[in-house]
């Protein structure tokens, strides 16, 4: 026979006819003590608990709730107990043990139970409270911690992502995310997890800590839950969460401004290849991804669906040098799905960015003139040879070549393709003395493979001075004229007039033009050596010298000899 069936008709047949027995009151003995006990029984409250019933005089069991496996439970002070219980339950803390003496007047007194509890029998209880609610209870929340700085706290409609560990009231594990190393992940305040659960979560910052109190009618009720954890009927749960994502199926990308740069003369649009680097979190400051651990730039165009929606969106409008705090919620990021291993599946991700560098596939060389001097007569043109100083940077201020690292300037002939093209392109048309600045995008520089000591795709600043001009001659000519040419010709080479003009003479006449600005000799050549080639190549016979009817003959030939011509 079931006894806890019987407590109210027995209650009643006490109240007709009772016969006390040798005990005037119950006795209780509590014999094992929580050292924390956060709330005690009163009446009308609702109580969980285990039990072993034994008679006083003979220590028989007649019955417990272990040996159903199943926690007894009730509400106390209202009649719904024998009058002993009712008493010797008050006061009680959940965890607590106790053992209850019950005499025969505050028991079944005089008549007993259905041949199982005998007239006048004293019975012990030995209780061990489990749980402990009432009606008017409401969820409870106590904060563990709180970040210092909390944008933004969950509200109605918003998708969570929390960790927690359960707990009933005794302190027994019930359920861990953590145990399953992924989080829990819900709507909030849309029912889908249980009303408790529902109110207790919102107002919380992402890394906040919570304990959440919910008593048995806002969690599982009279059914408890089986399917996946070991929830029994009509018990509070205890839950510490922490919060780890949140957002709201609304939300936009939104970008916080870190660090902007003095001059900002142009920002990053559609079609517009950037540079950056980026740290990447989550809201809860969990490490994901970093493009300083590879120490490579993450490239890419924007606003093409090379990348993320959310980053395609956040990567316009930048500056180069500029610093962003970037947010993207999950459905312009990865999704339900995450990615792989790294991220999870909805999650909210944080990318901390700084443009290095950005530009367009058409752009052409930028030149700035920071100095000019007051005279400029000449100016650097094709063939020239040039002396000039220059600082080559990335366009975060990253040094990557410089000509004070070597004991003169640079030399190079323009148009030789000595050098890359758009530092070519800002050599051109300056003076000596001049200064500027120069941007080359990679595609007049390294382009994307890049260089010894030059990233792939790198837009290039440098910061050039010209030293020195030569001017030059044209490709393929050792030396030009730079008035009318001598008529006769033959004549001004015959210094002495003999007819006939030796190396040495014609090297004479040849210095002579030079210094008397009447003709060029290509610059940045053995002076010697030039003219002899020059000597040599109107010498038609290879006898030493020339006479007037070589140099004729020579004048006569087709262009492709004459390019080497007086």
């Amino acid at each position: 026979m079931d006894i806890t069936k019987c407590f109210g008709l027995l209650l009643f047949v006490f109240a007709v006819d009772c016969n006390p027995g040798p005990l005037a009151d119950i006795v209780v003995d509590r014999y094992e003590l929580p050292k924390v006990c956060a709330r005690e029984v009163q009446t009308e409250d609702f109580i969980r608990y285990h039990f072993n019933g034994t008679f006083y005089e003979d220590g028989k069991r007649f019955d417990s709730s272990h040996e159903r496996g199943k926690a007894f439970v009730s509400q106390v002070g209202l009649g719904k107990l024998i009058t002993g219980m009712d008493r010797g339950l008050q006061g009680m803390c959940v965890n607590e043990r106790r053992r209850i003496t019950v005499p025969p007047h505050l028991a079944y007194g005089s008549v007993g139970t259905g041949g199982l509890i005998p007239p006048d029998a004293t019975l012990v209880y030995d209780i061990l409270l489990l749980d402990i609610w009432n009606p008017e209870d409401k969820v409870q929340i106590r904060t563990i911690s709180k970040p210092e700085i909390c944008r933004r706290t969950t509200a109605v409609s918003d998708f969570i992502r929390y960790h927690y560990n359960g707990t009933l009231l005794t302190g027994e594990a019930f359920d861990s995310s953590h145990s399953r190393n992924t989080t829990y992940d819900t709507y909030l305040g849309q029912g889908d997890i249980i009303e408790g659960m529902d109110e207790g979560l919102q107002g919380m910052c992402v890394g906040e800590r919570r304990i959440i109190i919910v008593p048995p009618f806002l969690a599982y009720g009279e059914t408890g839950h089986g399917k996946s954890t070991n929830i029994p009927p009509q018990a509070t749960l205890v839950f510490e969460v922490l919060l780890v994502d949140v957002f709201n199926p609304k939300d936009d990308v939104t970008a916080e401004v870190r660090e902007m740069p003095k001059n900002c003369t142009r920002r990053t649009v559609t079609g517009d290849y950037i540079r950056y680097h980026y740290n990447g979190t989550f809201q809860d400051g969990t490490f994901f991804d970093s493009s300083y651990q590879r120490n490579r730039t993450y490239n890419t165009y924007i606003g093409m669906g090379y990348v993320i929606h959310g980053m395609d969106k956040a990567l316009q409008g930048l500056c180069i040098g500029e610093k962003r705090r970037i947010t993207i919620p999950p459905h312009m990021a990865y999704g339900e799905k995450g990615a792989g291993n790294l991220i999870p599946g909805s999650a909210v991700l944080i990318f901390d960015v700084h443009v290095i560098d950005f530009h367009n596939p058409k752009d052409s060389v930028d030149i700035r003139v920071t100095h000019k001097p007051q005279e400029c007569n000449m100016t650097s043109e094709a063939d020239d040879l040039i002396h000039y100083r220059y600082n080559c940077s990335l366009m975060d201020g990253t040094l990557l070549y410089s000509s004070d690292q070597f004991d003169s300037p640079s030399v190079t002939t323009l148009g030789a393709s000595k050098v890359i093209l758009g530092l070519e392109e800002g050599l051109k048309g300056m003076c000596v003395g001049e200064r500027r600045e120069v941007v080359v995008p990679p595609h007049w520089g390294h382009g994307e493979e890049g260089a010894v000591g030059v990233p792939g795709s790198a837009v290039l600043l440098f910061e050039l001075e010209l030293v020195q001009l030569q001017k030059g001659v044209p490709e393929g000519f050792m030396f030009v004229w730079l008035g009318e040419i001598p008529n006769p010709l033959f004549n001004a080479l015959d210094l002495n007039g003999d007819k006939e003009v030796p190396l040495q003479e014609f090297s004479e006449f040849i210095k002579l033009q030079v210094k008397e600005g009447k003709g060029r000799l290509r610059p940045g050549v053995d002076i010697e050596g030039v003219v002899k080639d020059i000597f040599d190549n109107q010498d038609q016979n290879k006898d030493g010298k020339i006479v007037e009817d070589e140099l004729k003959i020579k004048d006569d030939e087709s262009e492709q000899v004459r390019r080497d011509e007086l």
